[in-house]
């Protein structure tokens, strides 16, 4: 579904990323995990768009977009959400989640099923519909963020960080609800920092490294293997 290929991506004349392949496949959750500031969003900042690789290339169901928009890339099918939420404040929960499929042709018509479908997937969020956005707790704020882009009725969905700040029972519940849609067809790009929930989830993940690939390999090997244990899990 997804490729990236020796893909360079620069901040000015800093580079943050180094020759960067990886591949996705229908169907899966595949993570990125590292440390911070290792480049792990930058590289669904490339995806998505919002920075544009100085060298390599973007595919998305065998087209390349490294050059597209990033809303030409969301109506393509590629959605993110980013870390920090990004919600619109002073707009209800239920105006920030109609913007997720506002002027995407595929999503519109089916607005209203995709609002029952999020709120299943968060009841607080159809108790919480009038209220402004800005006015929610910081646990609550991640869960229209998440629902906004499930509205746009993705193919691909890309999470950066999504538990972080989170609350334990906060960040369980977005983790089921991650497998929960995977489950159901969605793929999911996953950048997270508790990197042994990421390696528990993921059918295959990358490890980056001062912005580049050093491992690659299924989630449940990963977790064992002995350099892995002993820089992100404290082993």
């Amino acid at each position: 579904m997804l490729t990236l290929k020796q893909v360079d991506v620069y901040y000015g004349n800093i580079q943050a990323l180094w020759q960067v392949s990886l591949e996705v496949e229908d169907g899966e959750i595949v993570a990125i995990v590292g440390s911070n500031g290792a480049g792990k969003s930058t590289i669904l900042r490339a995806i998505s768009g919002l920075i544009k690789p100085r060298k390599g290339s973007v595919e998305f169901d065998s087209r390349r977009m490294d050059a597209l928009s990033p809303d030409e890339i969301v109506k393509l099918g590629v959605s993110m959400v980013p870390e920090g939420r990004e919600l619109f404040p002073r707009l209800s929960v239920r105006e920030n989640l109609a913007l997720g499929s506002a002027y995407i042709e595929r999503a519109y018509p089916r607005t209203s099923e995709s609002l029952q479908w999020v709120h299943g997937l968060f009841p607080i969020l159809k108790q919480r519909s009038d209220q402004l956005a800005g006015t929610l707790s910081g646990d609550e704020q991640q869960m229209p963020a998440i629902g906004r882009s499930l509205m746009s009725r993705p193919k691909l969905l890309m999470l950066d960080e999504p538990s972080l700040g989170l609350a334990p029972l906060t960040a369980a519940e977005v983790f089921k609800t991650t497998a929960k849609v995977n489950r159901e067809g969605l793929t999911v790009l996953l950048v997270e920092q508790n990197v042994r929930q990421s390696l528990r989830m993921a059918h295959r993940a990358y490890v980056l490294e001062n912005g580049r690939i050093v491992m690659e390999g299924p989630g449940k090997e990963l977790i064992t293997n002995k350099h892995v244990k002993e820089a992100y899990l404290g082993l």
